[in-house]
């Protein structure tokens, strides 16, 4: 399954090479979603030499996969942060992603990008009373930071609410149309984009860094890691201080008018919506159904509750795309964005964006792009990637270490009551065979595909995706297909495969 920003694009895709020769830059920049694109075209007008390594093609993967609202109402979030950081950080905040709002609209203007950029009004939306009271108190906090907003008793979606705060003037557009030509421009200007290119290790050297890739060697002396989660785990322990959590998102021709505007409710379970241009008229973008990546949950109602919403809102609705995205989640909340280390200098990181990835994709790309450049950035000291205050939220850091030894040690020392016969078509389980215990997957064709369910990463045993038939890691979010190859980060490499 693929999301209708992919689809809907692959006519735009124009063919970069896989690096296939070992090359020395000023700036290598690994990934290429919006923070390594946007960081390119921004590096594009310096005199410094800039390589962009991709292992799969340009935006496939969560920036593709993104709902692609451009807003600063992250749901009900500012009272939290006044509470939890203070009025002055929960300012810089909202300031941030409301320039980072303007730097995409001046950007497309600029460079005339068509991309079915559009302004739209944002709301946050109550059920119920007690939800009510939380969109007051966010209406009061938001105010608070100066920020215009409203408090509105109803909105144009047709969901019976008690009321929303609404933010005027936010943004939506398609977020691989953006990329696509972000990524043609930067090109034009000199910027090297290699796709197909698998990194496998980067180490430290004098004057900077060594990148492994497609059995060729990069040097550079600034690396960025713009890979959604951070390929190198020491010293930097991110995989101590994020989650990644997935949704699922649907594409629904509703066979209808529907009303301008992006909206998403308070309280779990939530939902998202908005609209995209579609031929004549319009689609409908659905995204719900949280939860943890790897969490051993039966995950097949994800997509029909989505359906079943479409359905409650415009009966006659038709599904045309299904698609699931993950995101990583920080344990304060809060980006991770500069150096990814306070010993190793020049390697920066840009992740924990939580679900409003695209904004802060431009707020990264600017704050990492300046101290490649040594000028300021106002932003820098709001999002340090070194800060030590996310372990400071012990119940969820004791979640997360709580989940990883489990799979790390208890899972691994349970025995396994399914065999191979306990398999049925279309499934995928972990299994004991001679003694070992093997990850199986049975095709529609009766066909079975065997792996070792050991996450390459840390070690973690899988757990498998039943959806959207992978197997997924609940320590730190990697993700394979049936065939062991690495779709999600922090997994750089394929899982091993098993004798049958």
């Amino acid at each position: 399954m693929s999301s209708y920003w992919i689809e809907s694009t692959k006519h735009l895709e124009k063919e970069y090479p896989s690096l296939s020769n070992d090359i020395e830059v000023d700036v290598c920049i690994i990934g290429a979603g919006l923070v390594g694109i946007t960081s390119a075209y921004l590096l594009s007008d310096s005199n410094l030499k800039v390589a962009v390594l991709e292992r799969d093609n340009i935006c496939s993967h969560v920036s593709g996969n993104s709902t692609a609202k451009i807003t600063s109402q992250h749901n009900l979030f500012y009272d939290y942060l006044i509470n939890s950081q203070g009025r002055n950080f929960a300012k810089g905040y909202l300031k941030a992603n409301e320039d980072a709002k303007q730097n995409i609209k001046d950007i497309i203007e600029k460079e005339k990008i068509d991309c079915d950029f559009s302004i739209q009004d944002s709301y946050v939306y109550a059920y119920s009373e007690e939800e009510l009271e939380d969109i007051k108190k966010e209406v009061e906090a938001v105010k608070s930071l100066d920020f215009d907003c409203e408090l509105v008793s109803e909105t144009p979606l047709p969901i019976k609410t008690l009321g929303a705060i609404k933010f005027s003037n936010q943004a939506q557009f398609n977020p691989r149309k953006y990329a696509l030509a972000l990524c043609n421009i930067a090109a034009k200007k000199g910027i090297d984009f290699y796709t197909n290119t698998i990194v496998t290790k980067i180490e430290q050297e004098d004057n900077g860094y060594i990148i492994f890739a497609n059995d060729n060697i990069v040097h550079a002396k600034h690396v960025i890691l713009a890979t959604h989660y951070p390929i190198v785990n020491f010293p930097g322990f991110y995989f101590l201080k994020m989650y990644q959590s997935m949704s699922y998102v649907i594409a629904v021709d509703t066979k209808c008018d529907l009303p301008e505007g992006m909206y998403i409710n308070s309280t779990v379970p939530t939902y998202s919506f908005r609209t995209t241009p579609y031929n004549d008229k319009k689609l409908l973008i659905i995204a719900e159904s949280d939860h943890k990546t790897g969490e051993k949950i039966d995950l097949k109602q994800s997509y029909e509750l989505l359906e079943n919403k479409a359905k409650e809102l415009y009966p006659k609705s038709e599904v045309l795309y299904r698609w699931c995205t993950e995101d990583c989640i920080s344990l304060d909340k809060i980006p991770y964005i500069g150096d990814f280390s306070s010993i190793m200098p020049n390697l920066y990181v840009a992740t924990g964006f939580k679900k409003w990835g695209i904004a802060f994709s431009n707020i990264a790309s600017h704050i990492i792009v300046d101290k490649i450049l040594g000028k300021e950035n106002k932003y820098e000291d709001l999002f340090k990637a070194t800060r030590l205050e996310p372990i400071k939220n012990h119940e969820e850091l004791g979640n997360m270490i709580k989940e990883s030894m489990y799979s790390l040690v208890i899972n691994k020392l349970k025995i396994s009551p399914d065999t191979l016969e306990d398999v049925g078509i279309d499934e995928g389980k972990i299994i004991e065979m001679d003694g070992k215990k093997i990850g199986v997957y049975r095709d529609k064709n009766g066909d079975c595909f065997f792996i070792k369910p050991v996450c390459a990463h840390l070690g973690c045993e899988l757990s498998f995706n039943n959806i959207e038939r992978t197997w997924d890691c609940p320590c730190h979010g990697s993700r394979y297909d049936i065939y062991g190859k690495v779709i999600s980060e922090p997994a750089i490499e394929n899982l091993e495969k098993a004798d049958e």
